[in-house]
């Protein structure tokens, strides 16, 4: 998960900013002061800074100048000022990019995945975690070795028992997590009721198929309702279905 230090002191606009890095499953930091946010930058080693320009204390472009050309973390700036010159003296003490506010989201958004991915951190919270085979871009048959299945960007890790959505936990319970798991290893295969339930219970389970409905609708409020996506689909007459497209 990449870190993400926002430095800018419009409270409002901060706030906001964070709460739309920490939706798409960025760890995020924040400073509304150019010294403050110079000394955490000093301190710690994160993925990203995006740091506006007119600052208290010290402005942005003099925090770019002390942390210097050889500070490993990419910096995007964030202007309201619309002068070429500020444009090229931040890119020339170091900044990847620089976005013009007032921005959309979107835009912030696309720059900041550009900027992770072809500025990577060495030592960073990102970089550490590229091993991970659930994170890593695996073929299937390699994520399956490693117990990591995936849809889209859901990822279930069978050994650290844990579900993500865009690198948002998911807390599920252990026949949740099962049925999940019986799920993505058969997408596009309808799957019945009864075999749902031998796969989940066990072949000497003694009990109602409608328990399978339960548990699906457990997973619907867990993952469909709670991302606002439609992962498990009805069959009608016959089961339930993940497509994988």
């Amino acid at each position: 998960m990449a870190h993400i230090l926002v430095v800018e002191d419009e409270e409002k606009l901060a706030r906001f900013v964070e709460l739309e890095l920490m939706h798409e499953g960025y760890e995020v930091s924040k400073s509304g002061d150019g010294r403050k946010a110079l000394e955490l930058a000093t301190n710690n080693t994160y993925d990203l800074i995006l740091l506006d320009i007119m600052l208290p204390g010290l402005n942005g472009l003099e925090v770019l100048r002390r942390l210097g050309n050889s500070h490993p973390t990419p910096v995007i700036l964030l202007t309201a000022r619309d002068a070429v010159m500020d444009k090229v003296s931040g890119l020339d003490a170091g900044a990847v990019d620089y976005i013009t506010k007032p921005f959309a989201i979107e835009e912030l958004l696309a720059r900041v995945r550009v900027a992770l991915k072809l500025h990577p951190v060495e030592g960073s919270a990102s970089s550490a975690g590229a091993t991970d085979p659930s994170k890593a871009q695996n073929s299937p048959a390699e994520d399956a070795a490693n117990g990591v299945y995936r849809w889209k960007e859901l990822v279930l890790d069978e050994k650290k028992h844990r579900v993500t959505w865009k690198g948002q936990e998911v807390s599920l319970t252990n026949r949740e997590f099962e049925m999940l798991k019986v799920f993505l290893t058969n997408q596009d295969i309808v799957l019945t009721r009864d075999t749902l339930l031998e796969k989940v219970c066990g072949y000497d389970y003694v009990g109602e198929t409608n328990v399978v409905d339960v548990y699906v609708r457990f997973l619907r409020t867990k993952i469909d309702e709670a991302f606002d996506i439609k992962m498990i689909e009805t069959v009608r007459g016959v089961g339930y279905v993940i497509k994988s497209e």
